[in-house]
């Protein structure tokens, strides 16, 4: 049985920096890619950034390039998010997914959130002063 669980997430003032951790089991990464995505209060859940757990190749949305990083561990089956100069809009509840049939990192961009199979309860990130 496949199981995601995310940790690292927090309240934080503007500026600031958070790590979410999202653990992965039943499914070897190194095949499969892992999306992060996030959903506001009132909002449709978005992607925010992947990675292909193969070869680390990364795909992030335009309002968060140049300040979050995604990063894996395979061997300890762990996807990283590094979030730095958070910005209140970034509040959200942050989740992490996979699916056995998507590997790469730029499948976020043609496949819909409900099409991932695998989630995690999510985390939230509260970024206020």
């Amino acid at each position: 049985q496949v199981a995601l669980v995310e940790s690292g997430g927090g309240l934080v003032q503007p500026g600031g920096s958070l790590r979410l951790s999202c653990v992965v089991s039943g499914l070897t990464l190194g095949q499969s890619a892992v999306g992060w995505f996030r959903q506001a209060p009132g909002e449709e859940r978005e992607g925010v950034a992947s990675i292909a757990t193969d070869d680390g190749d990364t795909f992030y949305v335009d309002s968060v390039k140049g300040r979050f990083t995604v990063t894996r561990d395979n061997a300890k089956n762990t996807v990283y998010l590094q979030m730095n100069n958070l910005k209140p809009e970034d509040t959200a509840v942050y989740y992490c997914a996979t699916d056995r049939h998507i590997s790469t990192a730029q499948a976020m961009t043609v496949i819909d959130p409900p099409s991932w199979s695998y989630w995690g309860q999510g985390t939230q990130v509260t970024v206020s002063a």
